[in-house]
């Protein structure tokens, strides 16, 4: 039973990998390797946002604020995420970024799992000529 079980704590695990705790990502074998979900305990600092928009998402998400103030970015609208246990899902084909407004907590579960997502800030692309700053509540397309 061992091999098929896996205890630990969202914060100290999801630190040693971007918050990340469950997804094709794992090695084949640890019971936290799965294809068919993603799920991440994310602690973000205030004004942290995500380096570039997600494009072309295969992916369907649900993402559950557990404590903070954070705004997630969809084309065309921006939902604040501002009381313990507000969320939001999008499905596939819609683009998506966020800013952490305050230190927050949130919990993502993406359904599959798939590879081809993370960014680093040399991935980000040009802000949008004219395109406000994230933290006075508009939309940053890329």
């Amino acid at each position: 039973m061992g091999e098929s079980v896996y205890v630990g704590n969202a914060g100290a695990d999801g630190a040693a990998d971007a918050g990340w705790l469950l997804g094709h990502f794992k090695p084949y074998g640890d019971p936290r390797h799965s294809e068919d979900v993603e799920i991440k305990w994310g602690v973000h600092p205030a004004g942290e946002e995500r380096a570039a928009w997600v494009t072309g998402e295969r992916r369907t998400a649900l993402l559950v604020l557990i404590s903070g103030r954070f705004r997630v970015e969809l084309p065309g609208r921006s939902v604040l995420l501002e009381r313990r246990g507000d969320y939001v899902v999008w499905g596939r084909g819609v683009d998506h970024s966020w800013v952490a407004e305050e230190e927050s907590v949130v919990l993502t579960v993406r359904w599959p799992s798939v590879p081809g997502y993370a960014v680093t800030q040399a991935d980000e692309p040009p802000a949008r000529p004219g395109a406000r700053s994230p933290g006075d509540g508009a939309a940053k397309y890329p």
